[in-house]
């Protein structure tokens, strides 16, 4: 089973800003499951974050709009890069 993490824990391991966790998780980059019990905390599978916020920085550099990454990432599309 994959390690669960906090948004704060993906903030601080993968270094991007919590803005753009929202904006990705918000977008549809990244899947955040939400706990009852928790109150509003979003929880993330580590590596489908590791996998998705890798594969978002290569389809950028490659000048894929977030638009077409969401496109890619849900369709699992191999785009090669």
């Amino acid at each position: 089973m994959d390690d669960i993490m906090t948004a704060m824990d993906v903030v601080k391991e993968f270094n991007i800003s919590y803005q753009t966790l929202n904006h990705y998780t918000n977008f549809g980059l990244l899947n955040a499951v939400k706990k009852r019990g928790l109150g509003n905390k979003r929880l993330y599978a580590a590596s489908e974050v590791k996998n998705n916020l890798q594969r978002i920085d290569q389809l950028k550099e490659k000048g894929y709009p977030l638009k077409i990454i969401v496109e890619i990432l849900k369709e699992n599309h191999s785009v090669t890069v």
